[in-house]
């Protein structure tokens, strides 16, 4: 079947911002796509057909994008949401855990990516829209591997868009600083916690609960999803929120040492 609206995909959906995400695409008049690892006991969302996908898949990926195409003809619209958090001094995870969160916030994209490539550039059409952080921005102690997988997708994602545009496609980017969702509560903790760290560990940890609380409601970054996948004149970034336009010119204007002042104070870590 081949249906005359806009078909999006969008991993992570069953929850938080894959969630505002799907319903604002719906709402927007895209036959929106939703996955999950486990599909089957998500809460419906109208608007929404979801199919299981694990990220960390090559068979997945690649069984998952065959069956949208299969079922509705095209896909017009990646969405590149699914992702985990992690949290601890960097020290203090292991290879292990830091390979996990990379092959879910980096390699997931790039498997997805891949799958629906020969498919866009056959059509001459596509937009890929994968949705950062804003700590792919700046430092985040106490977050370190998370920070470096959105600094990759970052990277990524531009030079992407330079190889596509001659092919009809654009890749773009979705930024969103701290999201009042339960993203926090599935956080990665660290494998192997040291005392060096547990102090300014639980100081970081009562400062990030309060600034998720406190945070942009997902619609917001929902929004910047909608508007990174229709405009017809692309930007590479779209910011979900005015606290991430300030943070990026604040980085780009402000000298390097007072900058580094602030990422201190924000964190409460000793100048």
């Amino acid at each position: 079947m081949t249906t005359a609206r806009q078909v999006a995909l969008i991993t992570g959906a069953s929850s938080g911002i894959g969630k505002a995400a799907a319903a604002a695409l719906a709402e927007a008049g895209y036959e929106v796509v939703g996955t999950s690892r486990a599909s089957a006991g998500v809460t419906p969302v109208p608007g929404v057909t979801f199919v299981d996908l694990d990220v960390t898949s090559d068979d997945s990926v690649a069984a998952a994008v065959q069956e949208v195409i299969h079922r509705f003809g095209k896909i017009d619209v990646l969405v590149n949401n699914a992702g985990i958090g992690s949290s601890g001094a960097a020290e203090e995870s292991s290879l292990d855990q830091d390979r996990r969160v990379f092959d879910i916030n980096v390699f997931g994209v790039m498997r997805m990516t891949k799958a629906v490539l020969p498919h866009m550039r056959a059509r001459k059409s596509g937009r890929i829209v994968n949705v950062s952080s804003i700590v792919g921005l700046i430092p985040q102690p106490y977050m370190a591997t998370y920070s470096a997988s959105k600094h990759a997708i970052e990277g990524y994602t531009e030079s992407l868009d330079h190889e596509l545009r001659e092919h009809g496609v654009r890749a773009v980017l979705v930024e969103p600083a701290w999201t009042n969702t339960d993203f926090e509560a599935n956080n990665l903790q660290a494998d192997k916690p040291m005392d060096t760290y547990a102090k300014q560990r639980a100081i970081f940890t009562d400062y990030m609960a309060g600034a998720m609380k406190e945070g942009h409601p997902a619609s917001v970054v929902a929004d910047a999803v909608v508007a990174a996948a229709q405009d017809s004149k692309p930007k590479l970034r779209y910011a979900a929120g005015s606290r991430v336009r300030q943070v990026s010119m604040l980085r780009r204007y402000v000298p390097a040492s007072a900058f580094d002042s602030q990422i201190r104070k924000l964190n409460h870590l000793p100048s």
